[in-house]
């Protein structure tokens, strides 16, 4: 078995090969050749934390076999300068069933969620898309500016962080990473003004999105609010939106930002027009109009995080690196 450590997973796996991975992800899972319980998220009473875990089965030619994530989500970690999901991705040889590679899943799920934005973002942004609001200064804003500027020509970007330092320090590492100029702005509906393109990637709990902050045309990546308890976006703006999702079961089941008009009675059900990988299947349309506002809800999906798994373990095997780990004797010599 392979051991990849997070900063081998981010060598081995940028947003761009990530990129075509994720949409291949997204077919398959809207295609039916993958299987995949909803996630299980053990809350126990007696610690502040929770335990996820996502396992699957994919079908396909390549990049195919079970596999599962686990993650642990402490609330005290980010104080103590440590991620607050914490936890490992696992995947099995599909021929043996043995494991094949174990690796750091905060290094696959901030590329994964952004790669996924990113083929959203290609097949439902307008194609002259590039003023980009983040909301939201964490790990996840960061891969995703790193996935936008890999499918859309930016012009402009503008960030809002509730701490202003921050946002700052995302300022100032997409000057020095990414060469780009980032505008912090003082509230969300600063950062959305005129904005074609939005990611939020927060943790709120009450929406940060209000439906008159959205320019006409906008597409929309709502990436954080990946808990019923937890939203980003008012009730009006996702009624106002075409609203795609990567699991129509994930988000009818999980999504705050999607059961909250539905409880109000704002939307139905068929609210839902796609999920992502009927899309680019062909099987359904994506963007129907110029001032359409598409906002497309992103919960996550195993099938993302095992597909992640296996290129990263193909890649390592590929260049020699990770630590071979023997589960029935000794550890084997280290690459």
């Amino acid at each position: 078995m392979l051991l990849i450590d997070r900063a081998t997973v981010r060598e081995l796996y940028p947003v761009e090969r990530a990129l075509p991975v994720m949409a291949e992800a997204m077919r398959r899972y809207s295609g039916g050749q993958v299987e995949l319980p909803l996630r299980t998220i053990l809350r126990p009473e007696k610690d502040t934390g929770l335990l996820g875990t996502m396992p699957g089965f994919v079908a396909g030619d390549d990049l195919a076999g079970y596999g599962l994530k686990a993650m642990v989500l402490k609330p005290e970690n980010p104080a103590r300068g440590l991620d607050l999901h914490i936890g490992v991705v696992m995947v099995f040889d599909p021929r043996t069933g043995a494991p094949l590679a174990l690796m750091d899943a905060g290094a696959v799920t901030a590329v994964r969620t952004a790669a996924v934005s990113g083929v959203a973002t290609e097949a439902l942004a307008r194609p002259d898309a590039g003023d980009l609001a983040v909301l939201g200064s964490g790990v996840q804003a960061r891969s995703h500016l790193e996935a936008m500027r890999l499918v859309r020509p930016l012009r402009r970007v503008r960030v809002w962080s509730r701490t202003t330092e921050h946002a700052q320090d995302f300022r100032r590492w997409a000057a020095a990473e990414l060469d780009l100029d980032v505008e912090a702005v003082p509230t969300p509906a600063a950062a959305l003004a005129g904005a074609d393109l939005v990611c939020t990637t927060t943790a709120a709990r009450e929406p940060l999105v209000e439906a008159g902050d959205l320019a006409p045309g906008a597409h929309l990546n709502a990436v954080g609010a990946s808990f019923v308890d937890h939203r980003e976006l008012s009730s009006q703006a996702v009624a106002d939106g075409s609203f795609f999702v990567d699991s129509r079961e994930s988000a009818l089941a999980e999504s705050g930002d999607l059961l909250g008009p539905l409880t109000e009675g704002l939307v139905g059900p068929g609210h839902i027009r796609a999920e992502l990988g009927e899309v680019l299947l062909g099987a359904r349309p994506g963007r129907t109009g110029e001032s359409e506002i598409t906002i497309f809800k992103s919960l996550g999906l195993g099938v993302q995080d095992i597909m992640s798994g296996f290129a990263v373990a193909e890649e390592a095997r590929a260049r020699g690196l990770g630590r071979t780990f023997e589960l029935d004797g000794e550890p084997a010599a280290h690459h």
